[in-house]
């Protein structure tokens, strides 16, 4: 007996939007360390006491997340993802039947609320304290790029490149030029679309966010190795 589709036009339906994201899904395990409780008492002074409704900020900025997450610069195309796609609704906190932003929205708070109150840097913070806190991020040095530049060395410097602290160094560089590589090959950022030095403060501090919310997911939660995913 030939078998026939389910009818699509029922008037009820019994759908549990968590039951269709994976298990492994990138965007659960960064959900899992992204505590934005605070973050809709962060700019209430910059919004007006009239007027109708703003769009939540938390909404926003996990749009954002997942944009910088999944290398979607765009905002247009951002929007049109999150309303497509599951697990994007999901980590956003969006129901079926919710509505998307429009995306000029993010161009309106970025240039006015979001920057009058650095919202982006609060939550770069926020993220920040929790790689601290599971142990990610030590403090005890730092690295800069740097160029090699051809020089005659003296008897010290030679000396120095025998030690294991300057090896030490070494690897952690390589590690910070791996980083920039992401950005720029599946962060995308290997061009600013923001102008301005508030843009492009804006960008990296997005991007940062979002690398250190995909480390936090990798390192900490097994399994995660998927497109998206950022290098440890």
């Amino acid at each position: 007996m030939m078998g026939q589709a389910g009818n699509q036009y029922r008037l009820f339906y019994s759908f549990n939007l968590d039951d269709h994201v994976p298990r492994d899904h990138l965007l659960r395990g960064i959900n899992r360390f992204l505590d934005l409780g605070g973050l809709r008492q962060h700019p209430v002074p910059f919004y007006s006491h009239t007027g109708r409704p703003s769009i939540d900020p938390e909404l926003m900025v996990r749009m954002l997340v997942v944009g910088y997450c999944f290398g979607i610069r765009s905002e247009r195309r951002l929007c049109e993802e999150v309303h497509l796609n599951l697990a994007y609704r999901w980590f956003c906190q969006l129901g079926l039947e919710d509505k998307i932003p429009d995306h000029s929205t993010f161009s309106k708070n970025r240039h006015r609320r979001f920057r009058q109150s650095e919202t982006f840097r609060h939550v770069f913070e926020i993220v920040l304290r929790r790689c601290m806190s599971e142990g990610l991020v030590g403090g005890e040095g730092f690295a800069v790029d740097a160029s090699i530049i051809k020089a005659d060395a003296r008897d010290v410097a030679r000396q120095i490149g025998k030690t294991d602290a300057f090896k030490q160094s070494g690897r952690q560089s390589k590690k910070v030029e791996m980083l920039f590589a992401h950005l720029k090959r599946i962060l995308k950022l290997d061009q600013l679309r923001l102008r301005g030095l508030s843009g492009a403060q804006d960008e990296f501090l997005l991007a940062a966010t979002a690398q250190n919310l995909g480390r936090l997911a990798k390192r900490l939660m097994p399994g995660n190795e998927q497109e998206g995913s950022i290098p440890a």
